[in-house]
């Protein structure tokens, strides 16, 4: 299970020019234990605050180096924030700090998750959490807002980036397009448009100083045997189960979810609506309206939204293991479903970014990248204003431009009434990118203050 040695040669070339020493395995834990703990706002919050604090406060990977690993990952099923936490650690740490930066992105967010779960299973009341994290969904939109400003004016350097970036935006939020699509149609416009151009080198974002080493590509051989190792672990559970008797319904929700990570591109929304109608419909896991209750549980913790499926799980375990005590039996059925999610993206990184990083100089798939670059800027505005919109409007409707054809995923525009305004979010949001933006105040501090902001709006009763 080792991980690609360095490039000597570019390893000594940039160890002249760096500004930051490598961190230490300590360092990098803490730093992503915080980021797996502050992990609100979704995907856009997330890997806003992984660039904020590794690339701009300590410079552990150059901006280049950063957008390259987020673009492979928004290329892949499953959370891209998570694998590109994975990928990160791997840079700077091997194969041990992507599991350490890995496991601690989803950790915290488990744990709290489980344990909401528990209450949920016991009491069936999730409606104080809303008022528990109140304030911190208004300071993350700040920092969504923050990152979008940021990435835009570092990576849109031409004309032709900034209308890609437009389009994926136009693309998402006004048609509705299938976030794959967008995706892959702007690496080929980037590809075919370096194949044409006569400086396409100009299309890419230039290299900033940083401390990961260029890592040489594996043998096949040794990636191919990498490969069947992590299939193996993540499909371990699904062999201890089937010498558990009673525990088939936890096998048959093993394999489900399994299928699941496999196709989950564009994030959890894109997967939410199936696994509900799965759950209630097909295997009677979950009443009618639960779905709603475990999405309301989980945008209210940190980490992937996709946590919401070990909320699947639990239930699973309450509910349908006999000669186990319920609580217990939700337990497992939330880690099962979480190792079936998350384990993937550990072999599509370890597996697929050795590879991914010999590309950096290949002009036309370099070229490629840096659309896709573009692309998210589009991608993360989309989800920004989305997130806004359901943070500020307690109702947000999607106008459809065809009446007849409604829905999330018709073309229209997402529009919010203008009497649902939440005038205490408003203010705690106006407070947080002030203090943000123009204090300058550190992103810990800042959620700090409007988490408890909002935790004193809410219990005084305004």
């Amino acid at each position: 299970m080792s991980v690609a040695t360095p490039d000597p040669a570019g390893a000594a070339a940039m160890s002249a020019d760096v500004k930051a020493p490598k961190p230490s395995l300590k360092e990098l834990t803490l730093v992503f234990a915080r980021i797996g703990c502050l992990g609100f706002g979704g995907p856009a919050g997330q890997i806003a605050m992984m660039h904020r604090a590794i690339v701009d406060e300590r410079r552990w990977l150059s901006e280049d180096r950063f957008l390259h690993a987020l673009n492979y990952c928004m290329l892949l099923p499953g959370p891209e924030a998570q694998q590109l936490a994975t990928y990160a650690g791997w840079l700077l740490h091997g194969v041990r700090g992507g599991i350490i930066a890995g496991l601690l992105f989803v950790l915290p967010g488990l744990f709290v998750i489980i344990g909401l779960s528990t209450a949920y299973g016991l009491y069936q009341d999730a409606g104080w959490l809303a008022g528990l994290f109140f304030g911190l969904k208004a300071a993350v939109l700040s920092v969504v807002v923050e990152a979008v400003i940021r990435l835009a004016r570092k990576t849109l350097k031409t004309g032709f980036l900034r209308v890609l970036a437009a389009l994926a935006f136009l693309a998402l939020f006004v048609l509705a397009l299938p976030f794959p699509l967008v995706i892959f149609l702007a690496a080929l416009a980037g590809y075919f448009r370096a194949r044409r151009v006569s400086a396409p080198d100009a299309m890419t974002v230039s290299e900033p100083r940083e401390i990961a080493p260029v890592l040489a590509r594996p043998p096949l051989a040794r990636s191919f045997a990498l490969l069947l190792f992590w299939v193996g672990v993540w499909q371990l559970p699904l062999l201890v189960l089937s010498f558990i008797a009673g525990a088939e319904s936890l096998a048959v929700m093993f394999t489900f979810f399994s299928k699941m990570a496999l196709v989950t591109f564009g994030g959890a929304y894109a997967v939410l609506a199936y696994v509900a109608q799965v759950a209630v419909e097909n295997y009677g896991w979950l009443r009618p309206g639960e779905m709603l209750d475990g999405l309301a549980l989980a945008e209210t913790t940190p980490g992937p939204l996709v946590l919401v499926l070990s909320y699947v799980g639990y239930l699973v375990g309450f509910r349908t293991v006999p000669g186990l005590d319920p609580v217990v039996a939700g337990i497992i059925g939330a880690l099962l479903t979480a190792w079936a999610t998350f384990v993937p993206s550990f072999i599509w990184i370890f597996a697929g970014a050795p590879y991914i990083e010999r590309l950096r100089g290949n002009i036309a798939i370099s070229a490629a990248l840096s659309a896709i670059t573009a692309a998210v800027v589009g991608v993360i505005l989309n989800l920004a204003i989305w997130f806004g919109l359901h943070v500020l409007f307690a109702k947000v409707d999607r106008i459809a431009f065809v009446s007849s054809w409604q829905g999330a995923g018709a073309p229209g525009i997402w529009w919010p009434q203008p009497a649902s305004l939440d005038a205490a979010a408003l203010a705690l949001f106006a407070l947080s990118a002030f203090l943000l933006l123009r204090v300058r105040l550190g992103m810990v501090k800042v959620l700090g203050l409007c988490a408890a902001a909002g935790l004193f709006w809410r219990l005084s009763g305004f």
